[in-house]
């Protein structure tokens, strides 16, 4: 039993600002790590056992994608495994403070600065945004232009969303009024079985919205961070 008061908040930040741009966590590897912190530590231990089909129903997820990104945790370090049998794994879960990769691993400085940046503060880093997702919808793939255009939050503010640049898309009006608080993922899903995405398309889509999370797709800065605001 950890008998040390532990600060959720902190961890929290921790988790976001240090953890997964690191680390270059994707949407499912922060959801599983999350997961499994809310069954260790915030349980009072630091040690549980649990099989994988457990793990996948919690993190809503199939067995293989739940089974892949533990074990991307455990080779990051934010993972111990301590004995595997049938009846389960048991893992010691490191808090963010705790993982040496983390820690040792000097993050870069353009990414952290844009993770720091309010992306709504201008109209020159709303029109990096945009610019970024290439005049298209990130959701649907539609053209867009500035009168049907706006930004989404990927994760809502209702769910402490933030406004940097890995948290905020460019996309159509009717895609923001239909995504309204559903998770990405959720609706990428949706508009596959509305027939407004091809399978290929809902995997590239996907895998975008991974690189997204993890801070791999960088908004033009050099170019638009200059203009005047109007």
């Amino acid at each position: 039993m950890n008998n040390k008061k532990l600060n959720t908040t902190l961890i929290w930040k921790q988790l976001e600002d240090l953890l997964v741009p690191r680390l270059r966590l994707s949407v499912t590897e922060r959801a599983v790590y999350s997961h499994l912190v809310r069954h260790s530590h915030l349980e009072g231990r630091r040690r549980f056992r649990f099989s994988i089909s457990w793990l996948a129903r919690g993190v809503r997820l199939s067995t293989g994608p739940a089974r892949n990104a533990m074990r991307r945790l455990l080779t990051r370090g934010a993972l111990r495994l301590v004995q595997r049998s049938r009846v389960g794994h048991l893992i010691e879960v490191r808090l963010p403070e705790e993982i040496r990769t983390a820690r040792a691993q000097a993050p870069r400085s353009r990414p952290a600065a844009q993770e720091a940046t309010d992306f709504l503060e201008s109209k020159a880093l709303r029109q990096a945004i945009h610019a970024r997702e290439g005049g298209r919808c990130f959701y649907c793939l539609r053209r867009t232009t500035p009168l049907i255009r706006c930004l989404d939050h990927v994760v809502p503010l209702a769910r402490r969303g933030r406004t940097s640049s890995r948290n905020l898309v460019s996309c159509c009006l009717e895609c923001n009024s239909q995504k309204r608080d559903c998770s990405a993922g959720d609706f990428l899903r949706w508009l596959y079985r509305e027939r407004r995405l091809t399978a290929a398309e809902l995997a590239a889509r996907l895998r975008a919205l991974d690189a997204l999370a993890s801070g791999k797709l960088h908004p033009p800065l050099t170019k638009l961070a200059t203009r005047t605001d109007s």
